[in-house]
């Protein structure tokens, strides 16, 4: 064998082997687990997620109050309707007794005949008044037909379209209520991943951060003053803090439950002053005041979005319902980044003399964060 030959014949025999035993692989170093991230960090990510939570919640809440009023529209419009369809009714069986005298009677010779060869010239005068006023009953008759059918063409358009809008609302009202249900998902499967441990931490680390804002907020001297309330005012903070201990349920505006203006708005509302549903409306809606001249009953407004609002007690604490997996208690009022405030009964007169409620032992306890070492169980309409 040349020796050309026999390198190619080692060459192939080598190629050969290395396919049939191959070299054993090198190990694979695992990846190191990832980094835990830092107590902050989570509660940033809680925080974003509850806000996402009750924007959305607070979007909804303002299609369910169009949708209230579109439901009443429409609940007027068709009521309205029946009377105009039985008041065309009733005309156009006036209308056929006319048409049938008039068929009956056309073969009568004309008033001012009758009147020539009458008799008794004063009778015949007499019957002309009856006729004239016959022929005006028919014309109103006519008139009131027409005026009918026209009323009950329009009403029917209008109810067509009110309907048209109370569909359009609902279908808008399932949107948000999914946005609502999935940005809680979010909030179920942040919790869900932490530990006790971590859950303890992040609950203490805000906890911590709440009494700092406060002794801030207090020390700046934006509650330099206390007022007294007015007599709707009194009224107002008497009823949300008997609902101390109910639970947060977004959506919901009493009685067992309730979002954070769903408290206020129901509790304005017993007390005799209704105020708009959802704390963007409160905010855009009712009189701005400045923190110094706050006064028991006034709403505290939160976050630049206006999203959640709770009710100023007096000395620096509010009254409110939290967010999901919370109950409605007592809080400082730099629980959370305030806006500003609104007063919702602006002309109301301070009383002369007011002895605060008797709150609870228990009404500050209680998470103003949302959640404890476990996750919240979500209450979704």
């Amino acid at each position: 064998m040349s020796g050309r030959l026999l390198r190619l014949v080692c060459t192939a025999a080598m190629a050969a082997g290395t396919v049939l035993a191959p070299l054993p692989a090198a190990a694979v170093p695992e990846p190191p687990e990832p980094a835990r991230r830092s107590v902050a960090d989570l509660l940033t990510d809680l925080q974003g997620l509850y806000r996402e939570a009750e924007r959305a919640t607070e979007t909804y809440n303002a299609t369910e109050e169009k949708l209230k009023k579109r439901r009443a529209e429409v609940r007027r419009l068709d009521a309205e309707l029946s009377r105009a369809r039985l008041s065309l009714h009733d005309s156009r069986r006036a209308a056929g007794r006319l048409a049938r005298h008039q068929y009956q009677n056309s073969t009568d010779i004309s008033p001012y005949v009758r009147l020539l060869l009458a008799r008794d010239p004063e009778h015949a005068l007499d019957q002309g008044h009856v006729i004239g006023r016959l022929s005006r009953e028919r014309a109103e008759t006519v008139g009131r037909l027409t005026g009918s059918e026209k009323k009950a063409d329009g009403l029917a358009r209008e109810a067509r379209k009110a309907l048209d809008g109370q569909l359009t609302l609902a279908a808008r009202q399932k949107k948000e209520r999914d946005a609502v249900e999935k940005r809680l998902k979010k909030v179920e499967e942040l919790l869900a991943s932490l530990s006790t441990e971590e859950l303890a931490a992040m609950a203490e680390f805000e906890k911590n951060g709440i009494a700092k804002a406060q002794d801030a907020f207090m020390a700046s001297g934006a509650l330099s003053s206390e007022r007294k309330p007015s007599a709707e005012g009194d009224r107002a903070v008497r009823y949300a803090v008997r609902q101390l201990g109910k639970p947060y349920e977004w959506g919901a505006e009493g009685p067992d439950s309730y979002d954070c203006s769903g408290l206020t708005s129901e509790a304005w509302g017993r007390a005799g002053a209704p105020v708009p549903r959802t704390s963007q409306e409160q905010w855009a809606e009712l009189e701005r005041i400045p923190l110094e001249e706050l006064r028991p009953g006034d709403l505290v407004v939160y976050f630049r979005e206006a999203t959640h609002v709770a009710m100023y007690l007096g000395d620096g604490m509010v009254v409110q319902a939290p967010r999901p997996g919370a109950k409605v208690k007592v809080s400082p009022i730099a629980a959370n980044p305030v806006l500003g405030a609104v007063r919702p009964d602006p002309g109301g007169e301070p009383l002369r003399r007011y002895t605060p409620p008797e709150l609870p032992e228990d009404a500050l306890e209680g998470s103003d964060e949302g959640y404890a070492p476990a996750a919240p169980e979500t209450s979704i309409r």
